[in-house]
């Protein structure tokens, strides 16, 4: 019975690893308050791993690294601070959580 425990524990953590973005190369996290007016945005891989982010206290959409949308604001466009490669954005029901983080919008590199 232990081992049966074991495997379905098993199951579970390999379930909850599962790609936040399917088809995408990156997921946008929602605003985290830092304090003292600043916010940070993090952008993940489908692992979950921050490899960028933008931390300000000023309007995101002004800042060079996203792009937005009018009314309702949201990122239309992600532009990786270390390689400058641009990426489409956009919402998708797939997308899930990292840690905590709600993931707000998942972006492609659509060859532009």
């Amino acid at each position: 019975m232990k081992f049966i425990l074991s495997i379905a524990s098993i199951s579970l953590i390999v379930g909850n690893t599962a790609a936040i973005c399917p088809g995408f190369n990156f997921g946008i996290g929602n605003v985290q308050p830092l304090g003292n007016g600043f916010n940070r945005w993090s952008v993940f891989d489908d692992s979950c791993n921050v490899v960028d982010s933008l931390t300000t206290n000023k309007n995101p959409c002004t800042q060079g690294i996203f792009a937005c949308s009018p009314a309702p604001i949201l990122f239309t466009g992600y532009t990786n601070t270390f390689t400058g490669l641009k990426y489409a954005c956009r919402t998708d029901s797939r997308s899930g959580k990292c840690g905590g983080t709600v993931i707000s919008v998942c972006c492609r590199n659509d060859g532009k």
